[in-house]
């Protein structure tokens, strides 16, 4: 059975001044933390989705992921700095710590940001808006545990992000 372990978020956003949407997660996944970069479990859906969203191939190692959301002027960041977690599980999550988003809505064009899933908005909500006071739009996670929703509706449901 998996503990509860208090771990510290090791790698930082991706985004330049031409970012123009911000997406934010909750917490990178056992899979992510040991690939050291977003979303890297295998059945995650997130680098299937931008990649229909922009019309761009699949990419697979981290830089192929960077230069897709840069040239496309897509952040990805996670709500949360540090917390205790059991394993991947976002319902597990305690004891948060957030990371302080202000310097990259600052430093770039960003004019949206999007939750991938409820759990992300829901934290951005509680721990992040009352000092950004900027409002979120909530997506559908993209993780394997969203099961109700296949690829196709997905996509459908992202692509509110290229507008």
């Amino acid at each position: 059975m998996e503990e509860y372990k208090n771990i510290t978020h090791i790698f930082g956003p991706v985004w330049d001044k031409s970012s123009k949407v911000l997406i934010l997660g909750t917490f990178p996944s056992v899979k992510s933390r040991e690939n050291n970069f977003y979303y890297g479990h295998p059945q995650n859906r997130f680098w299937k989705v931008i990649a229909a969203l922009t019309g761009c191939s699949i990419p697979v190692t981290t830089e192929d992921k960077k230069k897709l959301l840069i040239s496309n002027n897509i952040a990805v960041w996670d709500v949360i700095a540090s917390c205790t977690i059991k394993g991947s599980s976002d319902s597990s999550i305690k004891d948060v710590v957030t990371n302080d988003i202000m310097p990259v809505l600052n430093g770039s064009r960003i004019h949206k940001l999007y939750a991938n899933g409820a759990k992300a908005y829901e934290l951005y909500m509680k721990y992040s808006y009352p000092y950004t006071k900027r409002e979120i739009i909530k997506l559908p996670s993209t993780s394997p545990a969203n099961a109700i929703y296949t690829l196709d509706r997905l996509i459908e449901s992202w692509s509110i992000i290229k507008k």
